[in-house]
């Protein structure tokens, strides 16, 4: 997997301007084993990966809260949600993570 990885690492960086669909759409294409957030396809970031652990995908936390309040929560509503439903819900070593990015706040 590591070999399939760096290849579509390579592209990436090379094209700079990849969607969040593109992205989707090579994980379920190239991947199939890797989890995905239901309803979050347009929050995806792309892969994590580290010593000790199999890559997962990785998903912008801010962007998976704008979803649910455009879907008609609030912001407390759609945090609440977003805690206990989705980053609580351990699926096994390939569980997505959500990325706090600090450099949007």
């Amino acid at each position: 997997m590591v070999q399939v990885l760096d290849s579509f690492y390579r592209d990436c960086r090379r094209n700079l301007t990849v969607t969040a669909t593109e992205i989707i759409d090579d994980l379920r294409s190239n991947y199939p084993e890797l989890l995905l957030a239901d309803g979050f396809d347009d929050a995806v970031i792309g892969l994590v990966d580290g010593a000790c652990r199999e890559p997962v995908v990785c998903y912008d936390y801010a962007r998976c809260i704008e979803i649910l309040i455009g879907q008609g929560m609030d912001e407390e509503a759609a945090e609440e949600w977003m805690e206990f439903n989705v980053v609580g819900a351990f699926m096994g070593p390939l569980t997505p993570l959500f990325l706090h990015d600090w450099r949007k706040e």
